[in-house]
């Protein structure tokens, strides 16, 4: 993806700070708005993709559509959790307080932000992302994000994120130093329902899970290996994961190994 980044019109000397870094961080050229149009610089750079830092944060333009730090259904997952209603994620991970989780795909931090939430202060989330245009607008969407309420706020905060691939992080790391791993690769077959994944198809590492991850990750782990994947989904054969957890109705299942008492 040949991104070029700028900024919107009129950008305050933060959003200029912001885009600079970017630029650097991520060592694509940047462009100063000016009077040019998203499609002038679109036309001066040959290129479709382009990464426009805005006073909400950075909005990244792809051929199936604009992403952005969101919350998703993090927010809403969270206030069933309070409300005393169940998480098929938190319980597959059978989180309580004080756990550390490492997200070996951090992709939308979703799920990272509600496993947060779950081990709390005492806890710790560590989120790899292979793609450094999404480990950056998450990284920078946890620290700045205001979801408008301080519990979430500092849930968001905690996590940590490490633009690396799970593939050479993993064999790097001592045994059972994470009470969980979990996985949440690009599903085989797409949900079609799910529009806020279409432009992430255009910027994540849509490779499967290999055995040889999971056999690293099953090391890691001092309590359980959770694999997300579409309901149904052939994975869980090909991984030989037999044990699975998730909503009768849902779309999603999470694929459960047990490596630890």
């Amino acid at each position: 993806m040949d991104l070029v980044i700028t900024t919107a019109h009129k950008p305050s000397a933060k959003m200029k700070e912001i885009a600079l870094s970017l630029a650097r961080l991520l060592n694509l050229p940047l462009e100063l708005r000016g009077g040019l149009s998203l499609d002038d610089i679109r036309a001066k750079f040959n290129t479709a993709d382009l990464l426009v830092v805005t006073k909400n944060g950075p909005v990244v333009y792809t051929p199936g559509g604009e992403y952005f730090f969101h919350l998703n259904m993090a927010v809403l997952r969270i206030k069933n959790l309070l409300n005393g209603k169940h998480d098929h994620m938190a319980a597959a991970m059978a989180l309580t307080p004080g756990m550390t989780v490492l997200d070996c795909t951090l992709g939308l931090a979703t799920d990272a932000i509600v496993a947060s939430f779950v081990v709390g202060s005492t806890g710790s989330i560590l989120g790899l992302e292979t793609s450094a245009v999404l480990a950056a607008v998450s990284s920078l969407g946890l620290q700045q994000f205001s979801a408008g309420d301080a519990r979430i706020n500092a849930a968001l905060r905690r996590i940590a994120v490490k633009n690396v691939d799970y593939n050479s992080y993993l064999p790097t790391l001592p045994d059972r130093c994470f009470d969980v791993v979990f996985f949440d690769p690009m599903f085989r077959v797409p949900i079609g329902s799910s529009s806020n994944i279409k432009p992430l198809r255009f910027l994540a590492d849509d490779q499967p899970l290999g055995a040889q991850a999971l056999q690293h990750a099953c090391r890691v782990a001092r309590k359980r290996v959770v694999v997300k994947e579409t309901n149904g989904s052939p994975e869980f054969s090909r991984l030989d994961i037999d044990l699975l957890q998730g909503g009768k109705y849902s779309s999603v299942q999470y694929g459960i190994i047990e490596v630890g008492d």
